[in-house]
């Protein structure tokens, strides 16, 4: 019998530690999207494969899938993703737990009929509110976990949108370290439906 997909995204997380380094074993976590993160260079994140640097460098496409023929309960849902990095500068060392690579609001379902089981991307119906930032690992800094974390936002009439001048607008690399996404979704009422994550490894240089 093959195992839901859904039910193994809980397993990868305790795998790689991410459950309890960035949500503890107590976090009310039951996927209930499953999506795949998909980079213009066509490459694909899948609950930890590894990934160079280079196939990480630009804005990367959200897909979400339906299952199920359950999409219709969804279909007016939108969503917040935050990408983070929990080993920053390392896994050793993590003092600058966690950093803040990308938080966009507002992410929708295309369009889909009740039975497809199709995968489109996600539409983008605001601007990132931090804008995207590529894995830049210090050199032998080890392996470090890339996850992506999708929220969804309250039902309102009002589109979900993070106040100005909050943190999360912070661009610079001093202000996108030590944020704490539970933080987060607690001041905003999101509610944690989906993780996806990658792993790169460093580059190694001899010391002179």
């Amino acid at each position: 019998m093959a195992t839901d997909p859904l039910s193994s995204i809980v397993t990868a997380l305790k795998r790689e530690q991410i459950i309890p380094d960035v949500l503890s074993e107590t976090t009310d976590f039951t996927p209930s999207v499953l999506f795949s993160v998909v980079y213009p260079n066509g490459s694909e994140v899948n609950l930890g494969n590894y990934m160079t640097v280079e196939e990480t460098q630009d804005e990367p496409e959200i897909r979400f899938a339906a299952l199920n023929g359950q999409w219709d309960d969804a279909a007016e849902a939108s969503y917040t993703l935050a990408m983070l990095d929990p080993d920053a500068p390392s896994r050793a060392e993590p003092i600058y737990r966690t950093f803040r690579h990308w938080v966009i609001t507002g992410l929708k379902s295309p369009p889909l009929s009740a039975n497809s089981a199709d995968a489109l991307n996600a539409l983008k119906t605001h601007p990132s509110t931090t804008p995207y930032r590529p894995p830049g690992p210090r050199p032998n800094s080890g392996l470090h976990r890339y996850i992506f974390l999708l929220y969804q936002e309250p039902a309102s009439k009002e589109p979900f949108v993070v106040p100005q001048g909050a943190p999360e607008y912070g661009a610079a690399l001093e202000e996108r370290r030590s944020w704490n996404p539970v933080a987060f979704a607690d001041q905003h009422g999101l509610k944690l439906v989906g993780a996806n994550y990658f792993l790169v490894r460093a580059p190694e240089v001899a010391p002179e």
